[in-house]
Order: C-alpha cells, then sequence, then structure tokens
C-alpha cells in the first residue's frame, strides 16, 4: 500500500472521488453474520466511511491503515461516532499496542473483521496468522473490492478505457499497477483463499458489468453511479496507477490546474472523439464497477 501512504498522495481526493458502498453491500454482509456484535475490525480502513457504517451495529469498530495522511483523513470526519477509533497500523500486526486500556486487540476478542478496497495489499500469510490470533470462533472475515468501472451505456468508451488502463506503452497506465495486487482485483478477489483448516462456508459474491445499458451485466450488482465526465476524471487520478504514471511524467500537468493536459485529458480526448456527451465535463454518464466479496466463518 506503499502508494497511498506517500505524502504525494491526495487522501482528500480519494474521500470524494471513490465510490462508497451501499446498504445492500452492508445487508449482505450483516446477513451473513452470526453472533455478537462487540467488536469490528476495518482493515486498511481509508477515510473511514465503512467503520462509520458498521458503528451502528457494533459496540466498538477500529480502523487501521498504514497510511498517516489516511488515517488522517479519517479522523477529520466530523460524523465519526463516539464508538469508533482509527489507529495507523498494518493489517497484519494487530498488536500495534501492549496497553490494554489503549485499545490492544486481544486474542479470540474480535468478531468481524472487514476489508473495503484493500485486501488485494495484504501479505496473507501474516494476515491469516494474526486472524487466527485476533477472531473469535464463529467470527466473519468479509473482504469486497471493485475493479475497472464500465460506461453502461457506451461500449466505445469502454473500451478506450480498457486500453488506456491496461495498455503497457509507457505514456499509458497499464505499467504502473502494483502487482500481484492489481490482478487480485481484476480477478474479483478468488485469489483470497482462507484456509480451511481454520475458516468455513466461504461465500463468493461477483458482478461483473454489461454495456447494453443499466444492470447488463452477470451476478450481484452493489457499486454504480451517475457522475459528472468530470468527477470520472478526477476519480481516475485516485488510482495508484496514475499515481506511478505522474511520478514519470511530474511535468504533464492536466488542463483544469493550467496545464496542456494529462494521461486521463488524453484518454477523454479520444473517448470523445467517437462519443461527444464525453466532451463536456458537466454531463453525467451511467457507470457501474465489477465488484468481488468474499466471506467466511472462523471455525
Amino acid at each position: 500500500m506503499a502508494t497511498f501512504a506517500k505524502a504525494t498522495f491526495s487522501a482528500a481526493s480519494y474521500a470524494t472521488f471513490r465510490p462508497t458502498y451501499p446498504l445492500s453491500l452492508y445487508s449482505a454482509v450483516l446477513s451473513y453474520h452470526q453472533g455478537a456484535r462487540n467488536l469490528c475490525i476495518d482493515l486498511g480502513c481509508g477515510h473511514g466511511i465503512i467503520a462509520r457504517e458498521l458503528a451502528k451495529h457494533f459496540t466498538h469498530v477500529i480502523g487501521t491503515d498504514p497510511s498517516p495522511g489516511m488515517i488522517a483523513q479519517a479522523r477529520s470526519s466530523t460524523a465519526t461516532p463516539a464508538n469508533v477509533e482509527f489507529h495507523q497500523a498494518s493489517a497484519e500486526d494487530l498488536s500495534w499496542c501492549t496497553d490494554e486500556e489503549k485499545g490492544r486487540v486481544e486474542d479470540g476478542s474480535v468478531d468481524m473483521v472487514v476489508a473495503g478496497q484493500a485486501a488485494h495489499w495484504f501479505d496473507y500469510p501474516l494476515l491469516f496468522k494474526e486472524l487466527s490470533r485476533v477472531m473469535r470462533r464463529g467470527g466473519t472475515m468479509a473482504f469486497w473490492g471493485y475493479k475497472d468501472h464500465v460506461f453502461v451505456n457506451f461500449p466505445r468508451a469502454t473500451q478506450i478505457l480498457g486500453e488506456y488502463t491496461y495498455g503497457t506503452d509507457r505514456d499509458l497506465l497499464g505499467n504502473y499497477w502494483s502487482q500481484p495486487g492489481r490482478s487480485i482485483v481484476q480477478n474479483k478477489l478468488r485469489d483470497i483463499v482462507p484456509p480451511v483448516e481454520e475458516w468455513e462456508d466461504v461465500q463468493r459474491v461477483e458482478y461483473e458489468p454489461g454495456t447494453e445499458g443499466a444492470r447488463s451485466g452477470e451476478g450481484t450488482m452493489f457499486l454504480t453511479k451517475r457522475m459528472k465526465v468530470g468527477e470520472c476524471k478526477e476519480y481516475i487520478r485516485t488510482w495508484s496507477a496514475y499515481h506511478g504514471w505522474k511520478e514519470t511524467y511530474p511535468d504533464r500537468k492536466k488542463r483544469s490546474a493550467g496545464g496542456q493536459g494529462d494521461v486521463v485529458d488524453q484518454m477523454f480526448d479520444e473517448i470523445a472523439k467517437e462519443d461527444k456527451e464525453f466532451g463536456d465535463e458537466e454531463k453525467e454518464v451511467e457507470v457501474e464497477w465489477g465488484s468481488g466479496l468474499v466471506m467466511a466463518r472462523k471455525r
């Protein structure tokens, strides 16, 4: 998760332009969960939207993230309930405090552990060892993530987006994704396999968008949004791949900041040649994300 921990990464932009999670996703996770709702841990909590939502359902919620910028963003929200706390820490080590009064995560104390758009960054041999320590018997693991977004009414725009996203030319974005993390997301988290000796009742919920209109994809859709074209561009600029591209081309400034244009401007210029709607940054388009949710229960 080194990209998001860098001082040059904008946690505020991430909080503004990334998609939020619908109540249907939380309902699916909470319906799966059995037993106590005392302590929930949100790993890779980012700006804290999951922790704040689950605070309605658990006595105590702890959000952890290795990025100081993300933790600062999470703590800055005036909407944070009193039963939520945020700590800078890795997912693989929840013994970040030895003083119980300061909130050390004790053995067998966690009822649910979640991760939204963070699970592809984890070191799983270390993570499952730590979860073996902290999870109670019957506790729930629920990890979810989203892959590329799709312009569901614009097949050609979606195709061009894919070409720029994964094209391997140096001036495109494909070479700047961190691996194997991006591949894990692309594969809808199927690479995350809870050890059978410690986890049971594994369930997966997936969605792959289509380009024949809204809800034309396959599976259970969780993430959809009407976005202005300008918002779509800023969303892409929150990608870790864009951050890597920007480090390679620091002088290529986006037009909205007075520059000659960056790779995102270039991409949407090409899209607008095919679909003129994308030439208007105030134009709203329907977007859906491919997604994967994996849930398991601690034996």
